[in-house]
């Protein structure tokens, strides 16, 4: 199944009505459902299947959306991306001079990197939602917090930083993050505590934009799945709401 094949299943999902066996399995009370060993069960295990699938589709939309543009890490104090801490020392001790423009800008470019790698996560989080099975969505339904988010979490995360690593090291480059640090090196070399400089940023920073860009898009999602967990406005779908109530 190609990716535009997925998006299409997952948005006809979200739009179509629901059938006349969902309708029914509406009827019942899932709690009932969950702690009771009715002949039904199976039925509400698929309708917890395609709910759970639909709440952390949502969830991770809007993260993307809310991320992946300009300032989306940059202007929010909750995700900005802060320089490693070899350059924050530097950018200290800078700005108590007046001279910290340049390492301001890095930490700049250091979350556009993140804004641009962003979008990219929408695919490996799809490919998880789809092969979730049906046991797992049963227990993140009836899960509490960020139970969804934290599974998302687990079975994204090793391929997340595998597909960011490149993009952000990239788009560092593309942003002239790379290019900044060897002029501030550079241009400050006589100043003893920015020898060096350049090696050990380039090592680190990359680092630093994917952990600091995959933590931002996690924190969203966590905040879409409280919102459809605990507030019923959140529910935009009749499977959510079937679901979670509401």
């Amino acid at each position: 199944m190609s990716k535009l094949d997925r998006r299409l299943m997952i948005a006809g999902l979200l739009s179509l009505p629901l059938s006349a066996t969902t309708a029914q399995a509406q009827s019942f009370d899932l709690n009932d459902l969950f702690k009771s060993k009715a002949q039904n069960f199976s039925l509400s295990n698929t309708q917890a299947s395609d709910g759970i699938r639909a709440a952390l589709e949502k969830g991770i939309t809007t993260a993307v959306q809310t991320v992946g543009r300009a300032g989306g890490y940059a202007n929010d104090s909750d995700i900005r991306i802060p320089l490693p801490k070899n350059l924050q020392s530097v950018q200290r001790s800078l700005r108590m001079v007046g001279m910290s423009n340049m390492v301001d800008e890095l930490e700049g470019a250091l979350n556009s990197g993140a804004e641009k790698a962003a979008p990219l996560a929408l695919d490996i989080f799809l490919d998880v939602i789809m092969n979730m099975s049906v046991t797992d969505a049963v227990g993140l339904v009836q899960g509490s917090g960020n139970a969804a988010t934290n599974y998302l979490k687990s079975q994204a995360m090793p391929k997340l930083v595998k597909a960011f690593t490149p993009v952000i090291s990239g788009a560092l480059s593309q942003t002239g993050a790379y290019g900044m640090i060897d002029n501030i090196s550079g241009q400050l070399s006589s100043i003893p505590f920015t020898r060096g400089l350049a090696g050990d940023a380039k090592e680190t920073l990359t680092e630093q934009g994917v952990e600091g860009g995959l933590n931002g898009l996690f924190h969203y999602v966590g905040k879409q799945e409280a919102q459809i967990r605990n507030n019923p406005a959140a529910r935009s779908s009749d499977i959510l709401r079937s679901v979670f109530g509401g």
